[in-house]
């Protein structure tokens, strides 16, 4: 029988403010940021040795960058995101055929995206998958692993014992550069409004949310991921694209948040008029019980 399965959603920093270009943004997201977790990526897939055996399920696949590197060692991927279509139609052109580009749930070839949860892509034809990711990074904003935990327990059925599931977040804030720049998050945000607001991360983010979805914890790592920019605007572009920074626009406005944000950028911009900042990003293995 097909397992009914809740419909949690994947953390999100806030609602996107009025006004934005979501595809505009999703492009710039597509186009300047994901890039820059490419490190965290490979590090993952080499460890845990993915290859044309893996049947890998990805949660908030976004523009599905990672699932087509998974793609490329041989990996049979699907993708859900039931939260950033203009994102999810940039993985179809990523990874689908033009026939299967604008549907709901399509597939090609050993690729397969959904727009909504884990519940949609169950059913008694569906082989179990041997791994399951979630690279959507989370420690940097309050709330953001909320409804994660929920997720992970309706994806568990869809897998076998023993699966690993890979949890993806921010290293220590000494360890990111990018944590000072955050910081004008924090300060333009509603201060009574908790959610969306930069907090430093903590050292157990990754295993608590593991822990509140009934995963074992195997093994965890940390992944050099700089964030590298041509000039200041395509700093100011990627970093928007994040969504870091909607409740800081909510509570102020567009203009005031890329002013600030394009203050606090100089000090990481270097003679050639490129933007360098060193980051840590962690991840976390869990299994399956």
């Amino acid at each position: 029988m097909t397992p009914t399965l809740a419909q949690p959603h994947l953390p999100r920093a806030g609602a996107t403010p009025r006004g934005v270009d979501r595809c505009a943004r999703a492009r710039d997201w597509a186009e300047i940021q994901e890039r820059m977790l490419v490190p965290l990526y490979e590090a993952v897939y080499e460890r845990l040795d993915v290859d044309g055996r893996t049947r890998l399920l990805g949660l908030g696949c976004g523009s599905g960058l990672a699932l087509l590197m998974a793609a490329s060692r041989g990996a049979t991927v699907t993708g859900v995101d039931p939260s950033a279509p203009e994102r999810l139609a940039l993985a179809r052109e990523r990874l689908l055929s033009d026939a299967d580009a604008d549907t709901d749930t399509s597939s090609h070839g050993g690729a397969r995206l959904v727009e909504g949860g884990p519940a949609d892509v169950a059913g008694p034809d569906v082989p179990p998958f041997n791994m399951v990711t979630a690279f959507q990074p989370i420690g940097c904003v309050a709330g953001d692993s909320e409804g994660l935990s929920g997720l992970l327990e309706a994806t568990v059925p869809l897998t076998g014992r023993g699966t690993p599931v890979v949890l993806a977040g921010w290293g220590p804030p000494e360890r990111c550069t990018t944590s000072s720049v955050l910081k004008v998050a924090t300060k333009l945000a509603d201060p009574f409004r908790s959610a969306g607001s930069w907090r430093p991360a903590l050292r157990d983010d990754l295993e608590e949310v593991a822990q509140r979805a009934g995963l074992k914890p195997d093994g965890s790592g940390r992944v050099a991921c700089p964030f590298g920019y041509a000039d200041t605007d395509s700093a100011v572009r990627g970093l928007l694209s994040t969504g870091l920074f909607d409740a800081a626009v909510g509570a102020t406005d567009q203009v005031q948040v890329d002013k600030e944000l394009t203050e606090a950028l100089h000090p990481h911009k270097r003679r050639d008029g490129t933007v360098w900042m060193p980051n840590v990003f962690r991840y976390l293995i869990a299994r399956t019980r």
